[in-house]
Formats: C-alpha cells, structure tokens, sequence
C-alpha cells in the first residue's frame, strides 16, 4: 500500500503541523477572529488575508499532495480520511483535555451556540441589553471569571452591538464544581456618546472574552 515511506512519514508530519497550528484551544479561533474558512482553517478576516492561516493550508495541501504520492493506491480514500480527520479530531481533542486534564477556566465550556443577547431602548439616550450565557464547569474545583464581549469583524461604520455589554463594571462569575449554569447579564447602557448603535436587535453565537485574572480565553 506505501510505495514510499519517506514520503508517507513527510506527508504525515505535514498534516499533523498543520492541525497543531491550529488547534481551537484555548481559543475559539488560535488565528484571530476568521471570516472564509477552509476545513476550520481561516483564509481571511475582517483586516484581509489571514497570511498564518494561508500558510497553514499551505502545509496541508503539501501534505496531501505527498499522501497521495507516497501511496500505491487507495488515494481518494485516503484524501477523503484526511479531510474528515482534520475537521473533527482537534475539537474532538480539545473537548477531550478539557474534561480530562484541564483546569481553571481551561475547564470552562462555554456553549455558543444557545448563547443569545437582546437589545431595546428605552429611553432617548438609554440602551437595554440583555443577555443569555450557558457555562459548564468540567472540573472538579470551583472556577471564577469575568466576562467581556467583543464585535467580530468589527469595521468603522459597523454597528456596535455585542461590545456594548462592556459598559460599567464586567460581569462575575462562579462556577461549582461540575455545575452547568446559565448565566443572565442585564445592563441599561448610556448610548448619547456612541455612535452607530444598535437600537433594536438581537444576537446568537454571542462572542465573549472569560478572565480569570491571570488568563484569558476569547470564545
């Protein structure tokens, strides 16, 4: 089946580099905030090209090129394995160390995708935001953090939604051991400064920054 295991072990380093390089831990996205993404690799972003990005696919192509020649045959299988290999084993990992090893809010899960915020005025210059953040606490010690938000692709004439949140004083949080806890964040936000505001809206997939004071992790 290996016609030339030189090039086998060459390809295997390759790809295994590239999943290294990008490995979603303990950031959401190690590479920055992404727009374009190819097999969980970003290519670009609100600034551009994502240039670590590109290099990384790079690598992972020239390692699939070289799996296919190292082999005598089997090649659209092994392509396909590739593929299927690079886009569920490093968050199949990360899920993994963070029930098994991690700690502090490397233990932390924060489940994006039933996240919510909403926003209302009601007043002339008073915004209000609500919003809706389920945490899991893999470990098995007591975790505590605050909460920052962030717009993602955040140009000038944006709206600010999310990073309003930010106003006054950042939320705190304490997680018991184990727990899975929704936590609720309510602010009334003076808006008479800002410009580009959102008025009415929602958001899902909430994009957070958890501190522990030491660390941090952007999610």
């Amino acid at each position: 089946m290996i016609k030339n295991k030189k090039l086998f072990l060459t390809s295997t380093v390759l790809i295994v580099i590239s999943m290294a390089l990008n490995f979603p831990f303990p950031h959401e996205n190690r590479l920055g905030d992404t727009g374009i993404t190819i097999l969980n690799i970003p290519i670009n972003s609100a600034d551009g090209f994502n240039f670590a990005g590109l290099f990384i696919l790079i690598l992972l192509v020239l390692g699939m090129v070289l799996l296919h020649r190292s082999l005598e045959k089997y090649h659209l299988r092994s392509f396909f394995a590739v593929i299927i290999i690079v886009s569920l084993l490093p968050p199949s990992l990360a899920e993994a160390y963070q029930k098994t090893l991690a700690n502090g809010i490397n233990a932390v899960s924060y489940i994006k995708d039933e996240s919510q915020c909403k926003f209302v005025m009601i007043g002339e210059d008073t915004l209000k935001g609500k919003c809706e953040l389920p945490f899991e606490n893999y470990s098995n010690e007591e975790v505590s953090f605050t909460i920052g938000f962030y717009d993602r692709y955040l140009f000038e004439e944006d709206v600010k939604m999310l990073s309003l949140m930010n106003s006054g004083e950042p939320a705190n949080v304490k997680l018991l051991p184990n727990e899975v806890k929704l936590i609720r964040i309510e602010k009334e936000i003076d808006v008479s400064q800002i410009k580009n505001h959102v008025e009415n809206g929602e958001a899902a997939y909430v994009s957070i920054i958890i501190d522990d004071g030491e660390k941090n992790r952007k999610l």
